[in-house]
């Protein structure tokens, strides 16, 4: 994958930039850590400059982003009241839950969209329950944006800055990846646990 990566981005330039970006958004296994270190390191051999690069991995992403609030918008709350109305008792889960969920996005939404924009496999997964929450378009673009400029802006420049040794930059951006991947497992696990726990109880 790298090298198709990288081919792209030889041949096409900043298109190759923000095509690979949005679909890196929509497909979240495409490393984002090779598309933006290397885009700053072709910015010493070629006529790519780095804000070119940022700018447009950071309207790639935003691209990308938008596609997936759009996808949370058509499922929402009130589609989930309806999969809740008829799967509920099966999956234990109330309209309650998903009220209780949706109050929390709402009032930490924004910051959790742009926090989430500088993590691995999240930055492009929470895109869908900011749709589901309808979060604020407006606010969504916005905190996205800022989110993802940053991580694209400390990428782009380290590429450029270190390029002799790009490769050992995405090495260490994989060891971050993985150490993320990793809490988010452990995550995973203590949520099922607590939700085999609420079952018990509610038994």
């Amino acid at each position: 994958m790298e090298n198709w990566i990288i081919s792209m981005m030889e041949q096409y330039g900043l298109w190759g930039v923000f095509f690979l970006i949005a679909l890196e958004n929509l497909f979240p296994p495409i490393p984002s850590e090779v598309i933006l270190t290397f885009g700053g390191v072709m910015t010493g051999s070629t006529d790519l400059t780095v804000t070119g690069v940022i700018l447009a991995s950071t309207a790639g992403s935003v691209i990308g982003a938008v596609i997936l609030y759009g996808i949370g918008l058509l499922i929402d709350v009130k589609n989930l009241e309806k999969i809740i109305d008829r799967y509920g008792r099966f999956l234990r889960v109330t309209k309650k839950d998903i009220h209780r969920a949706d109050k929390w996005f709402d009032k930490y939404g924004v910051w959790t969209v742009f926090l989430c924009r500088m993590v691995p496999l999240i930055r492009s997964l929470i895109s869908i329950p900011a749709g589901m929450s309808n979060m604020n378009f407006f606010l969504f673009l916005i905190f996205t944006t800022a989110g993802t400029l940053i991580w694209n802006t400390i990428l782009v420049n380290l590429g450029a800055a270190f390029a002799d040794s790009w490769h050992t930059i995405v090495d260490y951006m994989d060891v971050y990846s993985n150490v993320v991947y990793a809490i988010l497992a452990i995550l995973f696990v203590a949520a099922i646990v607590w939700y085999v726990k609420k079952i018990r109880r509610r038994s």
